[in-house]
């Protein structure tokens, strides 16, 4: 079941028409969001239900809403299912490791985990530690005599990932790395802004004024990361610099065969995932953290909680591994929040080869959307209070939270889970519990409740907070 076919644009008028109305007025301070933030799909699947079809352009897609069917086909145990083709606008952004398929994305993922392992992630804490002491002091500057001060903490919890990654990626040249951040912020803006008009073959090639920044912005960054990378391996192979950072991790195959590695991975492969850390780590996590902050605005008294919590574990020491493990109360609220608010409200796949996932025979050429925004508010998943903030319900674990098993994937599934969930989580544990130590918080008068996609999902209008300096 689904929409019948339009020649050329299949359904694209009606989706760029229910998504226009939905973000040109805000929604009410609750966080039943689905209708704002993903209304195509939401009217789709209420009308051909929870496998449906719709036309995207030329390409048929279809829906799948089901968590068993859905852990199918990421678990893509037969191998026919991979990403969708690329619009060839975004291959400037990066060709690493969420882009690659088959044996090479295996042996990419076998290079990159190392760099990813726990206790490696458990030395990055105090590079977590001191970014966030950087922000809080930055805020405690911006407070009135009375200790007080509205800002807007989205851009500044963008900030925050930005440093965590320059300084974990790079070590101590994270001032290049925060260039490059910028330099990339500003690409990203300029590849959606052309993936969002019709894609006509060859016309990124034309010499227009925007698309002569993309250019050049991927030049500059290309520049700044090579010269980087020879600079690092030059210090790495006399002992001049520690290799337990990302590019460092990226390098020592490299360094430590004489520039041979096997055909594993080249420098522009490590250009590549340079990219990749920035583009797939920043905006997810500070996404997370702004929707926690403005979520624990509406409900005080589970603010209050979070912050006893952090108070009494470890007092006021420093923050460490044990500390943050032994948190329940703000790992609770860090998943609901991820569950209410998940910065990515969809996966997409795509079949190769014609396969059968359950009861339905899927050709080759068919893009999948796995609705996971949709799945996160579904009443036969979580319950009659789906759309209701309750923490609790993460209280023995992610495993028990639904009454379906699995019913939540918020790093992926299978062996394509997200490579960077345990330093996200982290990240944002450090985050929320040196916040919460050091002021409490309610919505600015100014806040307007309007949340929309991206890349992630964001506050439209802002995530302007009131703190008070504790």
């Amino acid at each position: 079941m689904g929409t019948a076919y339009r020649p050329l644009i299949g359904d694209m008028k009606e989706y760029v028409k229910l998504i226009t109305e939905a973000w040109s007025k805000p929604m009410n301070l609750d966080h039943n969001i689905v209708s704002r933030v993903d209304p195509f799909t939401l009217k789709n699947v209420q009308k051909y239900g929870k496998i449906s079809m719709f036309w995207s352009g030329k390409s048929p897609r279809l829906i799948i809403k089901d968590p068993k069917l859905m852990t199918e086909v990421l678990s893509n145990k037969l191998g026919h299912f991979g990403k969708p083709p690329l619009n060839p606008n975004i291959l400037i952004l990066t060709r690493g490791l969420t882009s690659l398929e088959g044996d090479i994305w295996a042996r990419r993922r076998r290079i990159l985990n190392p760099a990813f392992h726990l206790e490696r992630l458990k030395g990055m804490l105090p590079v977590f530690s001191t970014s966030c002491s950087s922000m809080i002091e930055r805020w405690q500057n911006m407070t009135n005599l009375e200790g007080k001060c509205d800002i807007d903490v989205w851009p500044e919890l963008q900030k925050l990932t930005a440093d965590v990654i320059s300084q974990t990626a790079f070590g101590s040249n994270y001032e290049e790395g925060e260039r490059i951040f910028k330099l990339l912020n500003e690409l990203v803006i300029l590849v959606l802004e052309a993936m969002q008009t019709l894609y006509l073959p060859g016309f990124r090639f034309i010499p227009t004024k925007k698309n002569r920044r993309r250019k050049e912005l991927d030049r500059e960054i290309r520049s700044v990361l090579r010269d980087l990378i020879q600079r690092k391996k030059h210090s790495m192979r006399h002992g001049q610099s520690r290799n337990d950072d990302l590019l460092g991790q990226l390098l020592r195959p490299i360094t430590e065969n004489n520039g041979h590695n096997d055909g594993r991975m080249t420098e522009e492969d490590v250009v590549e995932e340079c990219k990749q850390f920035y583009l797939a780590g920043y905006e997810t996590t500070s996404s997370w953290l702004t929707w926690t902050m403005i979520v624990l605005a509406i409900h005080p008294d589970w603010q209050e909680k979070a912050r006893k919590e952090a108070l009494q574990i470890g007092q006021e020491q420093e923050l460490d591994y044990k500390t943050i493990t032994n948190f329940k109360i703000i790992n609770m609220i860090l998943h609901e929040v991820l569950r209410l608010y998940p910065p990515v409200i969809a996966l997409y796949q795509h079949t190769y080869k014609e396969t059968k996932i359950g009861h339905i025979t899927l050709p080759a050429g068919v893009d999948l959307t796995l609705p996971i925004l949709l799945l996160n508010h579904d009443p036969e998943i979580w319950g009659d209070d789906a759309d209701e903030f309750k923490p609790q319900r993460f209280s023995e674990g992610v495993h028990r939270a639904s009454n379906d098993q699995p019913g939540f994937f918020p790093f992926g599934w299978g062996q394509r889970t997200c490579i960077g969930q345990n330093f996200a989580m982290l990240e944002a544990k450090m985050a929320l519990a040196k916040i919460l130590r050091h002021f409490s918080w309610e919505l600015s008068p100014s806040y307007v409740h309007a949340p929309y996609t991206v890349m992630t999902l964001q506050p439209q209008h802002g995530a302007q907070i009131t703190l008070h300096q504790l």
